[in-house]
Parts: C-alpha cells; structure tokens; sequence
C-alpha cells in the first residue's frame, strides 16, 4: 500500500453522492474531518498515537460470524427517522450562532491535542452546539486521535443524529488505538443501525483484520462478501486494502493476487500492494517480476513509474534473496539514485535496513547518522540487521544514542528486546532486559501490545530464564498465537519438554488453531520426550490442517520418527513432501545414519541429494562421514574427504572432526594423523577427543596417552569426556597403571569430581581388579548418577561380592534413584555369580511388575546363566519355551556353557546337543560357538561327536582364537600363549614352573585331567595343563622379587585345573593372585578363591 492511497481519500476524491451511501455529507467532508488513517500503507510511516488503556476495555473474544445476507437486507431496508441526513450545521441560525460555529469548526477541525478536545467539548455545551452532528464528529475525532476512547464513545451514545461519518470516526480511532475487536463491533453495530459503510469504513475494518493476522482472516473474508454486494466492489481503494488484507492474513498468496487481478484500473498503490505481500512473503523472482510489470505494462496504457514505497518493499525482498541479495541490492540502489528517492526517509531506512542484514553494518551506520531525516523506522531498520548479525550490543547503542532525537514506536522495543540475547555475556543481556522490562511496566505499555509481551517471552526464553517468561506470559492480559508459539518455542529450546507439550494442549483448549510453528515446536518436545503416541496425534492434527506440506513441520516429523526408530515412517513422510529443502535432506541422511542397520540407505539418499542437483553443506558431509563410520568403509570415506575439497569445506573444524573419526574407525590411522596435524589452532575439545578415539579403537593406547600429556603441556584442558575415554580404554585391557595416570591427569584438571569421570573411575579399577579402590570413589562422590550406581553394582558382581552389589542395590532404590535396564544386569549377574537363585527370580520379576521395565535379551541370559550355574538343567529349557521372544544367539551360548559347566553325560545332552545345532545355525562363523561344543562332547567324553564339531569347524572355515594370558610390569605388557617358547626369559620361566608343580605335589595337588580336552594318555594330559597360559604367566611374575599382589588377565574363561593349581601356589608364595579371565575376577589368598568354587 502506498501513502497516496491515504491522499486519495483526504484531498484527490471529487465530492459525489453515491447510492449506497445514506448520508448527505459529500467524501470531501468526510476529508475535512481527517479521520485518523487506520489503513495506511504497510511499511509506510504514520504518526504514533499514545493511548492510555482504561479498566474494563480488555480485547473481547475473537469477532462472531456476521449474517451476511440479513445485515445486507438490513441496511438496505428504509429508515423510519433521518439519522444520517441532518444538515451539517443548524438550520436556522442567527448570524452570532453562526460565527461563533465556524470559528469552532476552524479552531479545533486539525487538532491532535487532547487539552484542545476537552476545550471543544465544553464550548459546544456552552454554545448549545452538543447536538450539531459535524461539531460531534469533529470532537469524537479529536478524543480517538489522543486515545480518548471512553470519552469519544461517550460523545457518540449521546448524539442524537448520527451519519456514515461518525461511524467511520469511531471505527478508525479503534483500530488505530490497538483496539481491532472493538472496531468489529462497532462495524457490527453500524451495519444494525442501517448505516451502509463508506469504502473508508471498510478500508478501516479490513485494516483491523490485517493487525489481526490469520485471526482476523474469517472476519476479513466476510467484510469482502459485503463488499461485493455494495458499489465499492469494483472500487480501487478498496481493493487494494482487500490485498493488504489477504496478504496478511491468509497463508497463500493467491487469495491476494486474484484481488488484484480483478482490480480493472490498478494505480501505483495496487502495485506496491502486491508487491508488498510477496517481498514479505520472501518471493524475490515475484516481487520483482510484478516490479517489471509495472513499469512496463501499467494501466490502460500508461507507464506507472514507482515511488519510494515500491523501492522499499523491493529491498524488503533482497533481503530474502540470499546470496544474490546484495547484487539485487546494489541494482535497487543505483536506480534509486536514478529516480531521486535517494533522500527520502521512508527509502533511505530501508536502504538502512538492507545494508544491516547483508553484514555492511559500517555502511549503514554511516548513512544512518548522514539522514537529515531520522525517524523509528530508520532506526528500526538499522536495528534489525545489526540483530541479524548477531551484533545485539551495537543494536543497544544505536537505540540508546538516538532515543533522545526520535519518537520510538512500539517495535522499537520489540526489536530492542530480540538485540539482548545476541549478547555475548547472557547475564548481561538478562539484565538489560529486565531493565527495558521495568521501563515498559512503568509507563503503563506492557498492556498495549501483545507483541510488547511476545517479544519479552522471546527474550526471556533466548537468555535461559524460562521461568521469567513463563511469568510474563501468565501475566498477559491478552494472547495471541504468537504468544503461545513463544512460550511453546521457549520451553522446547529450554529443554522444559512436558512444560512445552502441556502449553501446546492448553492453547487448543482456547480454541487457536495451531501455526506452523507450533507443530514444530511441539514436534521437537515429543521427540525429546520419546512420546511417540502424542507425536503421531499432532501429527493427524497437521493433516487436517494441511500443516503436513510445509517442509519445517515435515522436517521435524523426520526428526521425530528418526530418534523414535520408525524408519518405515521416516521414509514415508520425506517421499510424501510436495517439496524437499537442504534440511529435508539432511534430516534423512541423519536419521539413517544414526542406525547402523540403515547406514548404507543414508549413501543412498546422498547420491539422491546430489543427483538432484543439491550441493551439500557442512551438516550433510557430518551426516554422511557418520554413516561410512558405521560401515567401516575406506574407500567411502575417502570418496566423501574429496567431496568435501571439492566444496572447499576442508578447513571447517566440524567436518575435520568428522573425518577423524570416520578414519579412526576404519582402522586408518594415518590419514587421520595427517587431518589432526594441519588443523593447527582449529582444534578444539572434539578434535583432540577423536584423534584419542582413534588411538584407542585401534589399540594404540601408548599413543593416545602421548596425546593426552602433549594436551597438557600444552595448556589443553581436559575434559570430562577426555578422561572418560581413556580411562575405557584402560578398563579395556586391564592397564591400571595407566588407569592411575589418567585418574591423576583427572585431579589436576578438577575433574575428580565430575559425575561421568567419577563412574568412568569406578568402572576402570573394578574393571582392572582394585574394588577396593572402586568403593572408596563411590563414597566419595558428591554427586550420583544411575551410572554410578550401574558401575559399582556391576563391579561388585564382577568380583564375586554378589551380597554387597544387591545390598548396594537396596541402598540406590533408597537413595530414590530409579534403576534402569544395565542395573538389572548386574543385580542378576549378582545373583548368579553367587548362586542365589530364588531372589534373581525376584529382581527378575520386580523389574515388570515395580519398575516398569520390559526385560531384554540380555536379562534372560542371566537368568539362563543363574539356572546354570546353580545346575538347575531341567529348569532352562522350561524357562527358554515361555521367553516372549525368540531366543537369540547370546541365549543359546549361555545354554551351552551351562551344559559344559555341568560336565553332562547322559542328563540333558540333548538339550546341550540342541543348543549346538541352533548355534551353528544363527552364526555359523562364529568359532566360540564350535569351541564349546567340542568342549562339551570332551568333557562328556564323547570323543566322536567331538571330532565331528572340529571337522565342522573346518568346513566353516572359522580359526578359534588362541588362548592368552598376559602382565603388566614397568609399563610393558608381557604376553604369553599356552606352550609358550618365545619369550627371551623362558629358560628362568620354564624352571620355576617346574618348581611350582614339584610344591604343589607335595601339598597335595592332583592335575584335572578332565579339562584335558584331547582323547589322550594321562600323562600326555598332564603334561598338556601344566603349560597353560596363566601358569606361565604367574611362573614369570614369579621370577620378580617383590610382595605385591600379582596381577593376570586371560582372553578366555580360567579352565578348572588352573583354577585349582592358583590356590596352591598362592600358598606356596605368600601372595595375592588376581586372575581375571572373560568371565569374571578370581581373588586367590592363602589357598582360597574369592568366587568359593562357584564359577
């Protein structure tokens, strides 16, 4: 819309009488009142008006439906009184009477004081003018322009005679004073009185429904109806407020541009209108499609040359225009030049404007401070682009420098409010906030606006107090739905989930229809949360809404069905799109990359993404360098690192980090080293975490300790998820020397404390047998997580101390910290490390029945395990036929090492036997699975269907992993295999061994033949155990002088022979031996294990 339009109706329309029109007052009349404009171009400036809002004019509900065809017949029907027809001055006069009228009428005709309306008031009474009907409309005109609102509604009960005029007086001064549901019902009221609006009367009703938003669209499209059964509906000033008003209200810019298209003699400010509402819209190629259809087409045949608002919302629209913006920029500029605009104000702040969003903030500045005009809407734009810039503390000052100079308006503040969270210091930005906050309280301006109130919810929200803006939206006196969107929005990025969710039920229970934005919002919190009920019911809501099509709501049901695992639904949503964008894209690359199982699908859409000519940004090559990590491919990941070269993204810290990883995980240090080394000062926590990984994953744990001290000596700090990492990779392989560095690496950096680096600790010193050590942390931590708890649980059952985990278990449901599924775990490894076979059944129970916890395969391998331990055969198989599910791979493994543990004969060796076969059924390459069942034929002596299982080993062309125990000692690891002749001190080894098995015969020692597994003589038998691993590893510790506890790791479960031979040595000895094998930690001392014989 364009300034002229308000010209049109004050100076340029002719007088006429028109049909439609019940008053006998010509439009020049209606012009000389100089009702307030209540629709004035959008963008253009107007004068501010201060109204001070008075008890009791709260906005009422949503405007009703008007019965177009009655309220139509009605005013159309005869008027048994003249009202509307009075003489615009008394009909019989004297001369005095006469003068002292026009003197009043000449007086306070262009007033804008609200002293001057009061002094108007009381003349009128003095004179015995209170019933001249043009004096009447001067005076409700003169109380709306100051915000008089109850003293012009006043007036207007009290006036005998009305005319179409008072009407459109009191119509304006609502709208213009914030005040559109009373404009509607004073509308309401007009048409039931008979009155026929004027076009000024609708242009002012349709403005109300334009400050309304899509709130006001219904009541809009029925004014239309109206008009389209009036004279007006051809008339050009009308329709181009009809396209403001679509624009604004509806979601589709069609209901707007078939309005303009039925306009048949369009003037410029049909043409800006349009313009207008796809530069807003960010439909650059329209905009400036319709900009060149105007100059070239115009209107029967004349050339319509643009003004200074056609210049200002064709730079609105640049600023959409992306990376082609500024060129766009810098052509509007030059013919700006060209046209004399250059100085105008309304132009000059929208160059302001642009020039701020495009990052030439220094340029703006300067033509900001050159403008021999400033007013709110220059600042404003300046404003606005320096908050896009992310630079909110130069917006301040531009506001604080130039409040004194200029009259701010309402988004001033606004805009001054959204500057505070781009603060670089929160705190600060909270604070001037509540400073800016105590000021709008003050001057009474909290209530005059929703956006007032809406823009503090956001700023609240954006610096983190969500409890603030939780206070101002309960505050407000009225919402609309960007006030819900808001605090929806805030509780979602606040991470107040269910806060978020129950805001969003409570605003459909107000009757607002949700935005696209508030699917979003509400989308996000349902993924957060993991409600997937309530996700898939907004999302039926969106379809009946038609919300589906637009491509964020889609994208965030991507993210929704993608962290809920509904791959199918994924897929479904991303191909139903009317349309996909860059986020689209990367959502479902994303979501198929984060399942390991779906990692090939997200190369899939990757190559669809760049078949469709998309070029991929920094979040699409993450996306994807996760998915070729989860495939273990080289030549992808290759592949992928000269895409990104090509796309010069190479020096992005984030795609670096990426890479490492993916190289790391491929088993391909080099590159990953060479990616680590050029970064230089681009390395931040996350690249020095994944150069560690790397090291680790690829059992390079010397290199990743060099890479933690170097991080030190450099003044790297450390953080939680550093120590965390290394001190797995310790646990890993039972390094407690390294351990022990790295919990000292951890104190110096105070992290000691720390949640996730405490239970790291626990979890390497049980993992690398000091339990002791494990408990004492435990005690020690200020603070507890579920896995801190799961950690020491675990450790305890680890080591045998199955009483002390389920007696630290009773503690943690006291402590009120809920138990999850890995608690579980180790509350019945518990049970069955130490044979308590009622109370795992129990806990088993408890975990449905208290908890509400589904068990998962791993719980019934537990209790398969504690069965088995407790030799309790005949009760697995019962137990296997009533599990809810299928059993898995890890069910029948357990079965058949409880079959070995019970060294069955005849009892149950079928069920052994079906343990097998299902086995090499489900993983036939996987050689453990053929191990043990040749050890279960050997132990059952049944020496044919022994061999059979080795043949079949062979014919699967699977190699079992050799058998190795090894010590830690001066920070070398020693390695030995059973057998063992390649270590450069086996002569000493050899000798003391020989010595072991001398003593532990004389004390009474007899070898387990039986765990002989070989159809052999006894004393080839004998021979064969006497050189397992764990012996020659304990015989070399041996061969040291020291007191200390002796410490073995072994990769496979401790045969029971060894395990009988450690008790007698530790005897002989005098010393601790801490064997931990794949099962379990043996704590063997003065001739007795930890775990009594039951393993």
């Amino acid at each position: 819309m364009d300034c002229a339009m308000f010209r049109r109706i004050q100076t340029s329309t002719p007088a006429r009488r028109t049909s439609c029109s019940r008053s006998e007052l010509s439009i020049a009349t209606v012009a000389s009142l100089s009702p307030i404009p209540a629709f004035s171009p959008k963008g253009s400036p107007s004068l501010s008006h201060t109204w001070d809002p008075s008890p009791g004019l709260s906005d009422p509900p949503l405007p009703s439906s008007i019965p177009l065809k009655s309220l139509f017949d009605r005013c159309n029907t005869p008027r048994t009184h003249a009202i509307g027809s009075a003489p615009i001055t008394p009909s019989i006069c004297p001369i005095w009477t006469s003068q002292v009228h026009d003197d009043l009428v000449s007086r306070y005709r262009g007033s804008c004081s609200s002293k001057d309306a009061t002094e108007l008031h009381l003349q009128m009474f003095k004179t015995g003018f209170n019933e001249d009907i043009y004096l009447g409309n001067t005076l409700i005109n003169n109380y709306m322009k100051n915000g008089g609102l109850i003293s012009a509604l006043k007036v207007f009960d009290e006036m005998s005679d009305k005319n179409s005029v008072t009407w459109a007086c009191l119509i304006s001064g609502s709208v213009q004073s914030g005040l559109p549901h009373k404009a509607f019902t004073i509308f309401k009221d007009m048409i039931f009185e008979g009155f026929t609006p004027n076009y000024y009367v609708f242009g002012s009703v349709l403005r109300a429904c334009q400050e309304l938003g899509p709130n006001g669209l219904k009541f809009g499209m029925q004014v239309h109806g109206l008009i389209s059964k009036t004279c007006y509906a051809g008339d050009v000033v009308v329709s181009n407020v009809l396209v403001s008003m679509y624009g604004s209200c509806s979601g589709y810019t069609d209901d707007a541009h078939y309005v303009f298209d039925e306009i048949k003699l369009k003037n410029t400010v049909s043409w800006n209108s349009i313009i207008s509402v796809y530069s807003q819209r960010g439909n650059v190629h329209t905009a400036f499609e319709l900009f060149s259809c105007m100059q070239r087409d115009g209107d029967g045949g004349f050339v319509l040359n643009p003004n200074q608002y056609t210049f200002g919302s064709l730079m609105m629209a640049t600023c959409a225009a992306g990376n082609s913006g500024l060129y766009l920029l810098e052509q509007m500029l030059g013919r700006i030049k060209k046209s004399g605009f250059l100085n105008d104000l309304y132009v000059g702040s929208a160059l302001v404007s642009g020039l701020a969003r495009f990052g030439l903030t220094d340029y703006a500045k300067d033509l900001f401070r050159e403008m021999s005009g400033r007013n709110a809407v220059s600042m404003n734009g300046l404003m606005v682009g320096l908050v896009w810039q992310n630079r909110g503390k130069e917006a301040t000052e531009v506001f604080m420098e130039t409040r004194d100079s200029i009259d701010m308006n309402i988004d001033s503040y606004v805009i001054l409010l959204s500057a505070f969270s781009e603060f670089s210091s929160p705190d600060e930005g909270i604070r001037k906030g509540r400073e800016v906050h105590t000021y709008l309280i003050r001057t009474g301006l909290t209530d005059v606006k929703v956006a007032l109130g809406n823009a503090l919810i956001n700023m609240y929200a954006k610096c983190g107090s969500i409890n603030e803006a939780r206070s101002v939206f309960n505050l407000m006196i009225n919402k609309d739905i960007v006030s819900w969107n808001s605090v929806i929005s805030g509780f979602d990025q606040n991470k107040c989930f269910e806060s978020s969710i129950i805001s969003y039920c409570e605003m459909r229970r107000t009757g607002l229809v949700p935005q696209n934005f508030t699917l979003i919002s509400a989308l996000s919190s349902c993924a957060s949360l993991g409600w997937i009920q309530l996700g898939q019911q907004i999302h039926g809501e969106g379809l009946k809404l038609g919300l589906d099509l637009d491509v964020s709501v889609s994208n965030s049901l991507l993210v929704l069905y993608a962290e809920m695992g509904h791959i199918t639904k994924c897929h479904k949503v991303f191909w139903v799109m009317p349309e996909q964008d860059q986020v689209s894209w990367n959502s479902i690359i994303g979501a198929m990359a984060n399942l390991e199982s779906e990692a090939s699908k997200a190369t899939y859409y990757y190559l669809k993404m760049v078949q469709g000519g998309w070029n991929p940004n920094k979040i699409t090559f993450v996306n994807i360098l996760s998915a070729a990590s989860s495939l273990l491919c080289s030549e992808l990941t290759h592949q992928i690192h000269a895409s990104v070269l090509k796309h010069d993204l190479g020096k992005d810290v984030a795609i670096e980090n990426a890479l490492l990883a993916c190289y790391g995980k491929c088993g391909e240090i080099g590159p990953c080293e060479k990616i680590f080394s050029r970064m230089h000062d681009r390395k931040d926590d996350v690249s020095w975490n994944a150069m560690i990984s790397g090291y680790i994953h690829n059992e390079l744990l010397s290199k990743a300790m060099d890479l933690v001290l170097l991080m030190l000596q450099m003044g790297q700090r450390l953080d939680s998820f550093t120590i965390a990492t290394v001190l797995s990779a310790c646990a890993s392989v039972a390094t407690l020397e390294r351990g022990m560095e790295v919990h000292a690496y951890g104190t110096r950096a105070y992290l000691e404390g720390d949640v996730v680096v405490g239970s790291a600790l626990i979890d390497m010193y049980s993992k690398c047998g000091r339990v002791d050590y494990a408990s004492r942390l435990f005690e020690l931590m200020p603070v507890r997580n579920v896995y801190s708890w799961n950690s020491m649980i675990s450790g305890y059952a680890r080591h045998g101390l199955g009483e002390k985990a389920l007696e630290l278990f009773s503690v943690m449901k006291l402590s009120g910290q809920a138990p999850d599924q890995i608690t579980f775990v180790g509350v019945l490894s518990a049970c069955s490390h130490v044979g308590l076979v009622d109370e795992g059944f129990k806990h088993f129970e408890s975990m449905s029945e208290v908890f509400g916890l589904v068990p998962k395969m791993e719980h019934y391998s537990c209790m398969v395990d504690l069965l088995g331990r407790a030799g309790r055969l005949c009760k697995i198989e019962d137990f296997i036929n009533k599990m809810p599910m299928k059993p898995s791979v890890l069910i029948w493994r357990t079965v058949l090492v409880a079959c070995c543990r019970a060294n069955i004969r005849d009892s149950k060796f079928e069920l052994g036997q079906r343990a097998a076969q299902m086995l090499f059924e489900l993983e036939p390459q996987n050689a453990v699975n053929y191990v043990l069942a040749s050890n279960m034929y050997a132990l059952g002596e049944k020496w044919e269907e022994m061999v059979e299982a080795r043949k079949s080993m062979k014919r699967a062309h699977v190699k079992k992993e050799a058998g190795c125990s090894w010590v830690t000692m001066k920070d070398m690891v020693h390695v030995f295999v059973a057998g063992d002749k390649s270590h450069p001190e086996r002569d000493v080894i050899y000798r003391k061994l020989k010595e072991l098995n001398v003593k532990m015969r004389d004390m009474g020692y007899v070898p387990e033949t039986s765990f002989a597994l070989y159809d052999l003589d006894l004393e080839n038998k004998e021979e064969l155990l006497s050189y397992h691993s764990e012996k020659i590893a304990v015989a070399f510790m041996l061969t040291r002088e020291s007191s200390m506890p002796i410490r073995i790791m072994k990769n496979l479960r401790v045969c029971g022979d060894c395990h009988v031979a450690f008790k007698y040595i530790s005897k002989i000895v005098h010393r601790k031996i801490v064997l931990r094998d794949s099962n379990r930690f043996h704590h063997f001392e003065d001739g007795e294990c930890s775990c009594r014989d039951y393993w």
